[in-house]
């Protein structure tokens, strides 16, 4: 399997004429009255049917009486998107697509019994979440509280996958939990790469901070582009190193789809990124991805990913609104 590494250096009688006329008369009238009424119904119907392929549920949010503010990470980031995307008209209420809860037969087509019954332990998921305090609580609420909705995200990124196949794009407000194939998290994507080691169907990207977590050696074996960052790394080295990955793996792989890891962990100030890209750095980061896959008529779903500033809602909403602003949100 070949392999580039960057390390961290570098859509006829007059009487029938006038019983004929008259007829025609009626059938113009009355067709005139159906096409008003179309008219008239047209905008609602349009209203109705039409929606943008971004997939949200307000079942997203994490929840645990408050306990989640213990972690860094916005429990409600995706609501806080969504918000932001209506006030900028970008969506609509009832204009965008809702998941169900992903079923325990779908899960098992990826999970071992074993792993999902481990999850009925509390200590598994404070160990998953990262939050030590849910060792202490019934797994009934953690099962509600943190689960529930992990499964809605995930349901999420998969009807965001089918959405983006016939849309030719599609943004997940949620998912892309790596720890979840362009992976721009700061984080190194440890989850995604055992999933598909030795498979090479999978072509994966990715752009790391080298010096904090996970460093997994040996996930790093399925990475087949990996662009390792030093800490503070800014925008001008990451936009330029992005630029020359990404184009290399499309040289090398031609993918019929691609998943797009978009975390704003990478952020000037994240506490466990430690990276230094700015808010204007995150937009151009986006609009160089979508752009490359739209115009090379790859289909791409966006996934937020990790972010852990209260402002990461704010940027990623407004790099929302550019690439629609640019012409890359259509279908």
């Amino acid at each position: 399997m070949k392999r580039f590494t960057e390390k961290v250096h570098h859509e006829h009688e007059q009487k029938d004429v006038v019983w004929v006329k008259r007829k025609e008369e009626t059938a113009q009238h009355q067709d005139q009255q159906l096409q008003v009424k179309r008219k008239s119904e047209a905008p609602e119907q349009e209203q109705v049917t039409f929606k943008l392929p971004i997939v949200y549920s307000d079942k997203y949010g994490v929840r645990f009486c408050g306990m989640e503010k213990l972690h860094p990470f916005d429990a409600a980031k995706g609501a806080h998107v969504m918000k932001l995307l209506m006030q900028n008209e970008i969506v609509a209420a009832g204009r965008f697509y809702e998941p169900t809860e992903i079923t325990k037969a779908e899960l098992r087509k990826v999970h071992t019994r074993k792993y999902l019954r481990s999850l009925k332990w509390s200590l598994n998921s404070a160990k998953i979440s990262e939050i030590p305090l849910l060792l202490f609580v019934p797994n009934k609420l953690v099962q509600r509280g943190y689960l529930r909705p992990m499964r809605f995200q995930t349901a999420g990124s998969i009807l965001a996958g089918s959405l983006a196949l016939r849309h030719g794009w599609s943004i997940n407000l949620g998912g892309g939990f790596h720890h979840c194939c362009a992976h721009k998290d700061a984080h190194q994507g440890n989850g995604h790469e055992r999933d598909f080691y030795d498979n090479e169907k999978v072509f994966i990207l990715d752009m790391y901070n080298a010096a904090i977590y996970p460093r997994d050696h040996e996930a790093k074996l399925a990475i087949r582009c990996a662009v390792e960052l030093r800490p503070r790394t800014a925008d001008e080295t990451y936009l330029k190193k992005l630029k020359r990955s990404l184009n290399y793996s499309l040289n090398e792989f031609r993918p019929d789809f691609l998943v797009y890891n978009a975390g704003t962990d990478i952020l000037i100030g994240d506490p466990l990124g430690r990276l230094s890209i700015t808010p204007e750095g995150i937009m151009e980061r986006d609009q160089i991805v979508f752009a490359t896959c739209r115009e090379q008529r790859i289909p791409i779903v966006m996934l937020l990913s990790g972010g852990y500033l209260k402002s990461s809602a704010k940027v990623i909403a407004e790099s929302i609104v550019n690439l629609k602003a640019k012409g890359l949100l259509t279908s």
